[in-house]
């Protein structure tokens, strides 16, 4: 909670406002059993109906004052919670949007989800109730018991006798809480994780008839959750009915005592009274404070877990160059002895060999989880590979600055995203691009005809693009890699919907087009690749072949099966173009 500070610090001065009229309103509020107190005992035995009335009068004042003061501090105190939390929620965006991949595989994205959401805004009632009861109760607390000071020591001591059983009980439970309630904050991840591939993937739930078993897998998670909040509300619910006994024990102990006291004349009736309003005022009070830890108890492990995100180290990403120029003659893009894996994975790739010029064409092609995708982001800087160097232009990429790197790319990775927007925002994608740089991108992507289809670039995008084919979406997706006249031209299996003759169509305008550009085609269909000047093909991690469409058709038996599958097994380079 310490950590919290830089980010209250802005709020102080407004906070301090608050706090004075919270106080104000408070000391007030103590007033109103004092003033009874001497209106019983001092004022009616006179026997006198006017000042009665005036100091009447001034209780209801004394009411009205509170009750005014209260609104406006709890006013102030929910402004600061929500300026506070947007500040937070802000930060916490900000920094998950530059985590390396390897960072946000390990946190988990549900896992993200949820603290930018549940427990920020955990936070947002925390901060808004410390100010709200936190300068409150304290004083009610404090205030009430000097105010029966002042009305009967002897009657203060026994209450205050069960104060520190109260205190003891709230912090042994307290802190068991702030371990039970990250726990339940781990189970609403695992929640929220379900959730969502329930949502993502409906169509194939539905289509495979799996409604029964994704909803009893939901059953589970949800009665994880359900005991992980039982088991910690049941701890922390412990402290209210204790409390409520010691200080009920308390009242009639004072009740008790104070009926003594009156017969002895030792003390007044009205001061018994105002004792027992003034008790009452301190009980709330305690049971506020109690709200508070259970509060606190619940913020501790919401901000442990906001804090664990923010205090991530930045990886992969540099705000400078760290070289001074660039060599000539080298090439556009060298792997050279790349080995990567993931984290609790096998090898992803392995001793990774290749050098494209300027302009040049790289074919990927493989199985499912051959590592042709992890070529991509090793080479994008996604993750930083275990062996060798990746160099564009001959400088490691671990050298050039994160945003000037990423600027030389254009790319359509496998299952990407449309945005809920129009199609021009889709495509434009915040960039600097005028409507004609959007224009020429569509037509170049084949996209122009469906886009003007859909209402022209004002049409609008459904989340993920539902409202689209899947061929459209992909069209989408190459008119936005190259819109930004890329450097270097990534199409990670962005053809698959498209037909062949779509395809032939998109190849042979970005081959006119951006004839500069290096292009790196992953794809499952040989007609995709086979015009590349260097050709790859993987397996489990490793190039089991290298050259053109007619050297590995005469060297690769993986190559050429597909070859075969998928055009035939005698044809030739000429044939397949005609």
């Amino acid at each position: 909670m310490r950590r919290l500070g830089p980010y209250l610090k802005p709020f102080i001065p407004r906070m301090s406002l608050g706090f004075l009229v919270k106080v104000i309103g408070t000391v007030v509020e103590l007033a109103i059993p004092w003033i009874l107190s001497y209106i019983i005992d001092d004022l009616i035995p006179l026997g006198e109906i006017n000042p009665v009335i005036v100091w009447g009068v001034l209780m209801i004042l004394c009411s009205l004052c509170a009750w005014f003061g209260n609104i406006i501090a709890n006013r102030m105190a929910s402004a600061v919670a929500r300026d506070f939390t947007r500040k937070l929620r802000h930060d916490l965006f900000e920094k998950i949007s530059y985590l390396s991949e390897r960072s946000v595989d390990n946190i988990t994205i549900p896992s993200l989800i949820s603290r930018v959401t549940s427990d920020t805004y955990v936070m947002h009632q925390t901060v808004g109730m410390m100010q709200r009861l936190g300068v409150r109760a304290p004083i009610l607390l404090v205030g009430g018991i000097i105010v029966t000071l002042t009305l009967d020591p002897v009657l203060t001591l026994i209450m205050v006798a069960t104060l520190p059983f109260v205190a003891i009980i709230t912090f042994v439970v307290s802190r068991k809480g702030a371990r039970l309630f990250k726990i339940v904050q781990s189970g609403s991840d695992s929640l929220l994780r379900v959730v969502r591939e329930n949502a993502v993937g409906v169509r194939v739930i539905k289509a495979l008839s799996k409604s029964d078993y994704e909803r009893e897998r939901f059953k589970k998670v949800n009665d994880d959750l359900t005991e992980r909040e039982r088991t910690a509300e049941k701890t922390m619910a412990i402290i209210n009915p204790v409390m409520s006994l010691l200080l009920n024990l308390g009242i009639v102990a004072v009740i008790v005592a104070g009926a003594y006291r009156v017969q002895g004349g030792q003390t007044e009736v009205g001061k018994i009274i105002a004792f027992m309003n003034l008790f009452t005022i301190v009980l709330n009070a305690l049971l506020a404070i109690n709200r508070m830890f259970t509060m606190l108890s619940r913020a501790s492990a919401s901000s442990a877990r906001i804090f664990e995100v923010l205090e991530t180290p930045i990886e992969l990403y540099e705000t400078e160059p760290h070289f001074s120029f660039i060599p000539e003659n080298a090439p556009h893009i060298a792997f050279k002895n790349v080995t990567f894996k993931y984290d609790k994975g096998s090898f992803a790739v392995k001793n990774l060999n290749f050098e494209l010029k300027r302009g040049e064409t790289l074919g990927i092609i493989g199985a499912t989880g051959a590592g042709k995708s992890t070529i991509i982001r090793a080479l994008m800087r996604y993750y930083d590979v275990a062996d060798g160097a990746i160099e564009i232009d001959g400088v490691d990429i671990r050298d050039y600055a994160t945003p000037d790197l990423r600027a030389k790319f254009g790319v359509v990775f496998q299952n990407d995203a449309l945005f809920k927007d129009t199609i021009r925002e889709n495509i434009r994608l915040g960039r600097e691009l005028s409507d004609d740089d959007l224009t020429e991108a569509a037509k170049q992507a084949q996209a122009l005809e469906f886009i003007n289809a859909q209402g022209g670039f004002d049409g609008e995008v459904a989340i993920k693009g539902a409202n689209l084919s899947g061929g459209q979406k992909q069209r989408l997706l190459v008119a936005r890699a190259l819109a930004g006249e890329p450097e270097i031209l990534i199409l990670d299996d962005s053809s698959s919907a498209l037909d062949y003759k779509t395809d032939s169509k998109l190849r042979e305008q970005i081959r006119l087009n951006h004839a500069d550009a290096t292009k790196i085609i992953i794809a499952q269909r040989i007609s995709s690749i086979m015009h590349a000047e260097k050709i790859i093909v993987m397996e489990n991690g490793e190039v089991i072949g290298m050259g053109t469409h007619d050297e590995l058709m005469a060297s690769c038996e993986l190559y050429r099966e597909i070859g075969r599958s998928q055009i035939g097994g005698g044809i030739e380079l000429g044939e397949a173009t005609a």
